[in-house]
Formats: structure tokens, sequence, C-alpha cells
């Protein structure tokens, strides 16, 4: 017979691995992967298509965060983190065709409000890709600190994004490029 205390630290131990997801949610990557990051203010070319893929944009809106520091937000689809941005940025990443599950996720609980800590970090949303197709996605950071006073929670929301308000944005927002950390 194995005594109450075995089976607690037993399924604990087998419980981890899925701590680690579930910290930021089903959708998101491992809680373990940070990215290094740098922007650029000379986006690059239109991406090329790429036959039978689909492309996404993800861009991070920070008007409505007015503390500092501002989050960094990796980008997660089907549970593997694609890249990162940092203070209104944006990246694209091709994706194949069919049902996929994104995640928004702030890769630090620094986020100006440390001291009472980010209240809602993750978001998540999906949808259907066909092959030839762009889609725009906006992680809208949100909180707003007055005299000292959180007058909102900090939040992150993760919402489709019309082509042409999505295009618009990106002409006053910087490159991100991404690479996980080592």
């Amino acid at each position: 017979m194995i005594p109450a205390r075995s089976t607690l630290i037993l399924l604990f131990l087998l419980a981890c691995p899925t701590f680690a997801t579930a910290q930021t949610g089903s959708s998101c990557g491992p809680a373990s992967v940070n990215f290094d990051i740098r922007t650029t203010k000379q986006p690059p070319a239109s991406p090329a298509a790429q036959s039978g893929r689909a492309l996404v944009y993800f861009l991070q809106d920070d008007l409505k965060y007015n503390t500092a520091p501002r989050p960094t937000t990796r980008f997660a689809i089907d549970g593997t983190w694609v890249g990162a941005t940092h203070a209104n940025s944006y990246f694209y990443v091709f994706v194949d065709p069919g049902e996929h599950h994104l995640c928004a996720n702030w890769q630090s609980a620094r986020t100006g409000l440390s001291w009472i800590g980010p209240k809602r970090s993750t978001a998540a949303a999906h949808f259907t890709a066909d092959a030839g197709k762009t889609y725009y996605f906006r992680a809208r950071d949100i909180a707003k600190v007055d005299d000292n006073k959180i007058a909102s929670e900090p939040e992150v929301l993760l919402l489709p994004l019309d082509s042409d308000e999505a295009r618009a944005i990106m002409q006053s927002f910087s490159f991100s490029i991404s690479h996980p950390r080592k």
C-alpha cells in the first residue's frame, strides 16, 4: 500500500508538465519560453505569398496602457509560440489552412504594475484560415493608473482586426523581430 504522502508527491510530479502549460492557457506555448525582441521602423517588404498557406499578422497595441514598462507580448498558434512584440509593434507568420487556436500572453509580470501583478495577462481566440487569405489580430494592452491609483485592472485582449484598420495602424508601428531566448 502506498502512503498518502507518497501518492500526493507522485500526483504533483505527474502534474508538473501540465502545470507549466496551464499557467498561460491551453492554446499558449510553454510558460518557460521567453523571447528577445528588437524592433525596427523599417518594415520588411510585403511577404510573398506561400502556396496553400494563409498569412497572419499579430499587432500589439499599447495605446490604452498608460504606465511603464510596457509588456512584452508573446503569441502562440495551436500551443506553439511563434513570436513576440513590444510596445506598438507587429510581425507576421504563415499558417496552414484550417482551424487554429491563438494565444497572446504577457511574457513577464513586470508590466509597470508588478506591485499588484497582472490581472489578465493571457487572452485567446480561434479562427479558421483559408489558403491565400490574410488575417489580422490585435493584442490590446490596457492599464490605467491615475495619481498612483489603479483606474482599470491591467489586461490584454486578443481580437480580430479589419484589414484596413490593421494597415493604418501598422504604418505607425514598428516591425518586431523576435527569437526564443537561449
